[in-house]
């Protein structure tokens, strides 16, 4: 089978919204939606197949069947499934927060690190969101202006648009704005250190947890480095390249491409509607919709109007 449809695991977190609910399909009877976990084998929050011989089985069941051909060669230097990706709901701020490396967070929390990158897919007029420091400051300060409520005086606020994409290496302290929507790719992993998170109380009336201690040890203190362009690629590093996909529905409404042994792929859907196929499957799509298509399945189309992100793993 060479075309899955998933359904995500759902999220209540205390500042999301509904229009995940709303506007993406997501069938969810809750009046909170803050995430979907579109593209998920993680343990307690698994994306299931909803099509053909394997519906209603998870996505981390399906691969135990199939094996390892269907991640991919290139996914063989990975452990476990390498990637995580979501739909984000942002109605109010979130915390401000941190994602340890690799080495970190194997050495103190037995999973893999954290990094991750954001693609905006609705932002309000006026949303913006914290991405890294205005300028260098010393884990003295940064300790100081935590106990004290003054860290966002020396944080990077960055105004967001409908487009727009951060890389989030991990040691990044970053943070997303009230009325942003995001798509987020990253590695397979849930392992954040939260810094500060407005006095704000859970549903049983209790504080959130901060880590503040982890946080100190892994956050690069400093503005974030200008990378080298990822083009022409949206995002391009060890744990995944993501692509954009896009057809107007007038001039150019198809589009095709070939799957092959080397990566597994995702196609998430942020806009638009139509058709996907591949093998001989063949399925209609709305906004908000999450396929993933083995390793070796072989040439797909698209046929429509959609405005959609691919990713894949490379040979790294």
């Amino acid at each position: 089978m060479a075309l899955l449809k998933l359904a995500p695991t759902c999220k209540d977190y205390l500042w999301g919204g509904h229009r995940l609910v709303e506007n993406y399909h997501k069938d969810y009877d809750g009046d909170v939606l803050a995430e979907t976990w579109e593209l998920s084998c993680y343990p307690d929050s698994p994306s299931t197949i909803v099509n053909g011989e394997y519906a209603g089985k998870t996505l981390a069941e399906y691969l135990e069947i199939c094996g390892e051909k269907a991640l991919g060669t290139n996914c063989s230097r990975f452990k476990e499934f390498p990637v995580l990706i979501k739909f984000i709901d942002a109605k109010g701020d979130l915390s401000i927060q941190v994602h340890p490396s690799d080495d970190y967070a194997y050495q103190n929390e037995g999973q893999p690190g954290k990094t991750e990158m954001w693609y905006v897919v609705e932002a309000e007029e006026g949303a913006s969101l914290y991405y890294g420091f205005e300028h260098e400051i010393s884990k003295e300060e940064f300790r100081q202006r935590i106990e004290d409520n003054t860290l966002t005086e020396v944080l990077h606020s960055a105004p967001v648009k409908k487009g727009d994409v951060f890389f989030i290496a991990s040691g990044t302290l970053h943070a997303i704005g009230k009325g942003i929507l995001i798509a987020e790719i990253q590695q397979n992993s849930n392992v954040t250190y939260r810094i500060f998170d407005y006095g704000r109380k859970d549903k049983n009336g209790q504080l959130r947890e901060l880590h503040v201690d982890k946080a100190l040890d892994v956050t690069e203190l400093a503005p974030v480095r200008k990378r080298p362009s990822d083009a022409p690629h949206v995002a391009s590093c060890p744990y995944f390249i993501v692509d954009k996909l896009y057809l107007d529905g007038n001039n150019f409404d198809t589009l095709s491409g070939t799957i092959g042994t080397d990566s597994f792929a995702h196609i998430l859907f942020l806009d638009g509607e139509g058709e996907i196929s591949c093998g001989e499957e063949r399925l209609t799509f709305v906004k908000g919709d999450s396929f993933f298509l083995p390793a070796g399945s072989g040439a797909w189309t698209l046929h429509g109007c959609c405005e959609a992100l691919m990713t894949t793993e490379r040979n790294d």
